[in-house]
C-alpha cells in the first residue's frame, strides 16, 4: 500500500463528490449537496417502466435510524435483525450534523477521514452453473482515507476508529438465479458483497445506532471494522459513475444472491425508500448478467435503511472471510 495527502486528497474528493451529486442526487459528501436526481454508469440499464415516479428525500433533513430495528417479522422502513442485543463501540460522540432532537441528519454538513492510501485489490465474479463465485482479498479498488483515525484528523473529535485495514481471504457462492422464498427473514451484520469486492454491512453500527449518520467513514464512504475488515453501510460514489442518464446500475449482491442497484426514474429522481418493500427492493426491469430481466432487486438508497432490510430470498450460511450474523450473534 502507499499513503498520501490529506487536504489536497480530501478536497479533490469532495469535488467528485459535488458532481456526483449534481448529477444523481449522490451519497455522502461534506460539501452542498440538494435532492437526489440520477447516476449511472457502464453496467446500467434502461428501464421500460415510464410510470415509476421516485420519492425525492431532503439531503439537509435525512431520517434519523438509531435502534429503528425489529427482531419478529419485517417493517417497512427498519431493519429486520438477527441481532437483538446491540452493545458494541462505534463513534464515541455526535457531529453537528445530526439534530438528534428532531430525529434527522444533513448529508451535507457530515465529515470524512482525511488521507489517501492505495491499495492492491484482487476481486473476481464468475457464474458457474448454479452459483456466482466471487473471490477477492477484502481491500479496495479506490483509494481509502488513513486509518486509524488520526488526532490531527477532524473525524477524531467524533469517531477514534482505531483500526487498520486489512487483507483476507473473501470467498463466497452466491445463488446465481436467486427465487423469493415465501416469507422474509432478517438480516445479520453483513449483507452482501460490492463489485469492489468489498462487504456491505447493515444500517446499524455495533450499538444499533445509524451507522451512516453516525460513524465516520472515508470519501468512499467506507471504513475498518476490529478486525481490519473495509466495509461500506450505505451508498458509496466510489461504487457507480457520475454521468448520462441510465436508469439502473448494479453495485453489488445480497447475501441471497438477489442484485443490489441504485435506480432513478425518468425524470433522474434517485429512489427512496418510500418507493420500495419492507425488505428495500423492488420488481423491475433490470441488466441480469448481461440481458434485460424483470425479477426482484435490492435498491440502495440515500435515507435510511440505505440496502437491504431484510432477505426476499435464502442467504447463504457460510463464506470465507464474511461474518454472517447468525441470531444473536454481536456485529463483525
Amino acid at each position: 500500500m502507499s499513503t498520501g495527502g490529506g487536504a489536497a486528497a480530501r478536497v479533490t474528493a469532495t469535488a467528485a463528490l459535488l458532481l456526483s451529486l449534481a448529477l444523481i442526487g449522490g451519497c455522502g459528501s461534506s460539501s452542498d449537496k440538494s435532492t437526489a436526481t440520477t447516476a449511472t454508469g457502464a453496467e446500467a440499464s434502461q428501464s421500460n417502466e415510464p410510470s415509476l415516479a421516485a420519492t425525492p428525500v431532503d439531503v439537509h433533513e435525512l431520517p434519523l435510524g438509531d435502534d429503528m430495528y425489529t427482531t419478529g417479522a419485517a417493517k417497512k422502513g427498519y431493519v429486520y435483525s438477527c441481532i437483538a442485543n446491540f452493545s458494541g463501540g462505534g463513534a464515541f460522540a455526535q457531529g453537528p450534523w445530526i439534530d438528534a432532537e428532531a430525529g434527522t441528519w444533513d448529508l451535507t454538513e457530515k465529515i470524512y477521514v482525511e488521507g489517501r492510501v492505495d491499495w492492491r485489490s484482487q476481486f473476481s465474479e464468475e457464474v458457474n452453473g448454479s452459483e456466482r463465485d466471487l473471490e477477492g482479498n477484502g481491500l479496495p479498488p479506490q483509494p481509502s482515507g488513513e486509518f486509524p483515525v488520526s488526532e490531527s484528523d477532524p473525524a477524531y473529535e467524533y469517531d477514534r476508529n482505531p483500526n487498520s485495514i486489512s487483507e483476507y481471504d473473501l470467498r463466497a457462492a452466491l445463488p446465481a438465479n436467486p427465487q423469493r422464498t415465501g416469507e422474509a427473514s432478517c438480516v445479520g451484520g453483513t449483507i452482501g458483497v460490492m463489485k469492489s469486492g468489498v462487504p456491505l454491512f447493515s444500517a446499524f453500527d455495533a450499538g444499533g445506532r445509524d451507522a451512516v449518520a453516525t460513524e465516520i467513514q472515508d470519501s468512499c464512504d467506507a471504513h475498518p471494522e476490529k478486525t481490519g475488515q473495509y466495509h461500506y453501510h450505505g451508498l458509496s460514489s466510489c461504487l457507480y459513475a457520475s454521468s448520462s442518464d441510465a436508469r439502473s446500475e448494479l453495485l453489488g449482491w445480497a447475501l441471497d444472491g438477489f442484485g443490489i442497484y441504485v435506480e432513478r426514474d425518468s425524470e433522474g429522481t434517485m429512489l427512496s425508500s418510500a418507493d420500495l418493500d419492507q425488505c428495500h427492493g423492488r420488481t423491475g426491469t433490470i441488466e441480469w448478467d448481461g440481458k434485460q430481466r424483470r425479477m426482484y432487486h435490492y435498491v440502495m438508497t440515500l435515507d435510511f435503511p440505505y440496502a437491504v432490510a431484510c432477505y426476499r430470498g435464502s442467504p447463504i450460511e457460510e463464506a470465507d472471510g464474511l461474518a454472517l450474523g447468525a441470531p444473536d450473534s454481536p456485529l463483525p
